[in-house]
């Protein structure tokens, strides 16, 4: 089978969006190696994060291949690609990332699959520009309308795309998405210092990874920090952003300077060790498409605190606890709970790690293969 994917997520981008489709794009290469995947890609000479893909030999760059369209790559990626669809000729067409081609759907000898992560724009449009959210609710909206299979990574999402979009409910399939593999293995113990001396990390700590924006509720933490009784100190790690001073504004006002820490620019390859000499990993995100970040602490072998109000019991199991986003009591409570209690906090652990074993890779990329193929 020939596949072919909008790879530009895959090449360029190195969070969510990119760790995703890398993710697919590498477990079909790895367990159905006798297939083509096509990796249509705007930029080739931006494509480094493709990595090792690059070189497979059932991998191919496809990149714009007439004047106008190497002149203009990203209008190639919105309609130009699709006579060198055509004329490749791949059974699937996969967009990676919420959106297809303009005119894919002329295209016939081509099944056309899109993935669609999340409409967070749609639930809270008060967190996007107007422009934005136009753009996103048409392109998101057009995919899912003209695709022959629409890929929900989480039954909340699935859920939307049924009721904001209007799709039938059969055309969309959940396949879950999975994390890095570096977060299955155990760090050693020099990976762990080195991450401990690099960035100044306390013996015991309470960790929050992801985007420091208004969605991602950092601010719930800190307040919860002024109710708990244990002591434990909060390191969150994130990209910086103007909700990020107002959470620092907060800290300092409330004389939390000394037990609260953000850090900015951390490198990738330090994450698994910090996840794991966390105490316990706290996520009350208001919505989420689906919730890596959590993921990557079950298989770290951390407790979980998520939020209840979207998917984040999808993507941290049973034996999770969940917090009401808008109350800092409940989450004080949360936490002071796990503290005190050993036998809580290690069948939590035991438990996430069995649950993570849902996400593995072979696991959903056969689930993802089963559903091209009953293209």
């Amino acid at each position: 089978m020939k596949i072919g994917f909008d790879a530009k997520r895959a090449a360029q981008n190195k969070t969510g969006l990119g760790n995703y489709s890398r993710f697919v794009i590498e477990g079909l290469s790895q367990y159905y190696p006798d297939n083509e995947y096509l990796l249509y890609v705007p930029k080739p000479k931006r494509s480094t994060l493709l990595g090792h893909l690059a070189e497979q030999h059932n991998c191919q760059l496809v990149s714009p291949d007439s004047f106008i369209w190497k002149k203009l790559p990203s209008l190639w990626r919105i309609s130009g690609i699709n006579s060198q669809i055509k004329r490749e000729a791949p059974m699937i067409f996969h967009g990676l990332s919420n959106e297809l081609p303009n005119g894919i759907e002329q295209v016939k000898e081509v099944k056309t699959v899109v993935t669609i992560h999340d409409l967070i724009f749609l639930h809270y449009p008060e967190f996007y520009k107007p422009i934005d959210r136009k753009i996103y609710n048409y392109k998101f909206k057009r995919a899912c309308q003209v695709a022959d299979c629409v890929i929900a990574v989480s039954e909340c999402t699935k859920r939307d795309i049924v009721d904001y979009f209007h799709i039938v409910e059969d055309k969309v399939k959940v396949v879950y998405q999975g994390c890095d593999k570096s977060f299955r293995s155990i760090a050693t113990d020099e990976a762990k210092l080195e991450a401990k001396q690099q960035y100044n990390l306390p013996d015991k700590y309470l960790l929050y990874v992801g985007s420091i924006e208004q969605r991602k509720n950092l601010m719930l933490i800190v307040k919860a920090m002024k109710q708990m009784k244990c002591d434990l100190p909060l390191i969150a790690v994130g990209k910086h952003t103007p909700y990020a001073d107002e959470v620092q504004r907060y800290i300092d006002h409330n004389g939390l300077s000394n037990r609260v820490r953000m850090l900015h620019n951390v490198s990738f390859k330090h994450f698994p060790a910090i996840y794991q000499m966390a105490s316990m990993f706290i996520y009350p995100s208001f919505f989420e498409g689906f919730g890596i970040p959590i993921l990557e602490a079950l298989y770290s072998r951390v407790p979980v605190i998520g939020a209840t109000g979207s998917c984040l019991e999808e993507a941290g199991g049973p034996n999770s606890i969940y917090i009401n986003p808008t109350c800092p009591n409940e989450l004080a409570d949360a936490i002071d709970r796990i503290d005190q209690n050993e036998t809580l906090r290690q069948q939590m652990v035991d438990n996430g790690v069995m649950y993570a074993k849902n996400f593995e890779q072979d696991k959903l990329t056969h689930q993802m293969m089963a559903l091209y193929q009953s293209l």
